[in-house]
């Protein structure tokens, strides 16, 4: 905190109040500063300074494609601090409801169409080996530490054959777009106006059309029908105006999810173990839902549920 008040002293918010605003799943902290009717926050990425420069990159081909992501005021890259717009408190997952979610569902969904007009130039590839890097997480923190299974040679042939195959059927969507990989309620703000902030897209990457998509439409914190979801993914494709059947665009929605929250399952146990954050524990039965309910919709992926049903009926 001493850094901290070190270097505001040497800015124009020297003289704004201090106070604590959020953490997230990272080691990145934020701080609001106040000072009237005026605020800004401050971000602490002193634990990992390394992510700075990825935060602002992705920062400025959000702004540069007219998405609205926070201004950037102030940066002390020396000691991992940024001084960024305010986008206030409220997100999606405060205000969303049986009511509201389609109108604020397509407002999001229109801002995935700026996104995916963002230079997506040298971005990271979300190619076949990083999709299963990301799914393999899983069976490390989910089933063999949380649950503490150890897969015998049949249930691995099972999970590596199915895996091949979500991974296969995300490849053959179009690729190339720009990525933020956690767009979902909690990284979505409402500011005063009404209008929509995107937030946490340092981690962006280069990949397939549905990915934020799905982490907006299958949400791990909030769920809604399956026929509403439908429709607003059939919506998305026509906005994009895609020459795709139905069921193969859905197809492309489903398994990209498959990717998503096989991967998030063992995102979430590894909070919890590693990490020592166990509020996201309560978040792995709906992404344990989406998984099951997904897989046994199609040929390629009915062992998988079955598997997954049976490690995990015996917890």
């Amino acid at each position: 905190m001493d850094k901290i008040q070190a270097w505001l002293a040497t800015t124009p918010y020297k003289d704004f109040t201090l106070a604590i605003a959020s953490a997230d799943a990272s080691f990145r902290q934020y701080f609001r500063l106040t000072s009237g009717e005026k605020t800004v926050l401050l971000m602490d990425s002193s634990l990992e300074k390394n992510s700075l420069a990825p935060f602002l990159d992705i920062t400025q081909r959000l702004l540069n494609a007219g998405v609205n992501a926070p201004k950037i005021y102030e940066q002390n890259l020396e000691e991992g601090f940024l001084i960024l717009e305010d986008f206030g408190n409220i997100h999606y997952l405060n205000v969303l409801n049986e009511t509201n979610f389609k109108e604020l569902y397509t407002n999001a969904i229109d801002a995935i169409l700026k996104m995916q007009n963002a230079d997506a130039t040298a971005l990271p590839l979300y190619d076949k080996a990083f999709l299963h890097f990301e799914m393999d997480l899983m069976r490390s923190w989910y089933l063999e530490k949380k649950l503490s299974h150890t897969l015998d040679e049949t249930q691995q042939k099972i999970l590596a054959e199915a895996l091949n195959a979500i991974s296969e059927v995300v490849l053959s969507q179009p690729q190339g777009v720009f990525v933020h990989r956690d767009y979902h309620s909690r990284n979505i703000m409402i500011q005063r106006d009404g209008a929509i902030g995107v937030i946490d897209y340092q981690d962006a990457m280069c990949g397939a059309i549905t990915y934020d998509l799905v982490s907006l439409l299958k949400d791990c914190y909030i769920a809604y029908k399956r026929e509403d979801v439908e429709a607003l993914v059939l919506a998305f494709r026509d906005k994009k105006a895609l020459n795709v059947e139905d069921a193969t665009f859905i197809k492309w929605f489903d398994f990209m999810g498959l990717q998503r929250h096989i991967k998030v399952l063992g995102v979430f146990s590894r909070l919890h173990i590693r990490d020592g954050k166990e509020g996201y524990l309560k978040d792995i039965p709906l992404t344990l839902h989406y998984v099951l309910e997904t897989a046994k919709r199609y040929e390629e992926t009915q062992h998988l549920a079955q598997l997954l049903e049976e490690l995990t009926s015996k917890r």
